[in-house]
């Protein structure tokens, strides 16, 4: 028969029936800390010995988040220049396409201007483009904006926001080319800029009035419409 080995049942219950620590109860295990008491362990010496320290950088305002595809601007970027990030402007074309450009471009002229020739005997060959005609154009464009070739007995079309616009592109001429024209050229664009202006005023002066005059009563017999205006 096998003999049977004796066994011992421990009480580890701390508290007995009463509720009061029992003596022969096992002490309690020490509870980990908290994370909050943990203390900081010191950074690792420097093994290098450097100067070199690296610290939490906190931002007071928004800050640009860098775009991954986007590259860096060097020195040599200046602003409104085309970049790959500025698609607006295209990049400019080379001295030999320019110069392929042009070449094509007066050969074109050429056979043009002798078909019309051709076709119109005793027809003289275009003047060239001058400063002069470029001041001359845009301002008689202003003109005809503002109902000046419009036929006796006609109403005029006046177009304010195109005449406008016409007079804005004179005074920017002014501007950039100032200080780099001669007395004739200084002079021609001075006067152009100064009627057209005054025409402006005339014709919206006018339109002021024809206004006026439609909110008091229809015009009397005989007398011809006002100009009207296209936009």
């Amino acid at each position: 028969m096998a003999e049977i080995k004796e066994f011992v049942v421990n009480d580890r219950r701390k508290f007995t029936a009463e509720g009061d620590i029992r003596p022969d109860a096992p002490p309690s295990e020490p509870k980990p800390p908290r994370p909050e008491t943990l203390q900081p362990t010191a950074p690792p010496p420097d093994e290098f010995n450097s100067s070199a320290r690296l610290t939490e950088n906190h931002p007071t305002g928004p800050q640009a988040v860098p775009n991954p595809g986007t590259p860096a601007l060097d020195s040599r970027t200046r602003e409104g220049e085309p970049t790959e990030s500025n698609p607006e402007l295209p990049p400019p074309p080379t001295d030999e396409q320019t110069a392929q450009a042009k070449s094509a471009y007066d050969a074109t002229v050429d056979r043009l201007d002798t078909a019309i020739r051709a076709s119109n005997p005793g027809m003289e060959r275009m003047p060239e483009m001058s400063f002069e005609r470029l001041v001359q154009s845009v301002y008689m464009q202003a003109i005809l904006q503002l109902g000046g070739g419009a036929e006796p007995g006609q109403t005029p079309q006046i177009d304010l926001l195109g005449a406008r616009q016409s007079i804005d592109m004179l005074e920017v001429l002014a501007e950039k080319t100032k200080g780099n024209l001669n007395t004739t050229e200084d002079q021609l664009l001075q006067s152009a800029l100064f009627e057209g202006r005054m025409g402006f005023l005339e014709m919206t002066q006018l339109l002021a009035r024809q206004a006026a005059s439609k909110q008091s009563g229809p015009p009397p017999p005989g007398v011809p419409p006002g100009p009207s205006i296209v936009r």
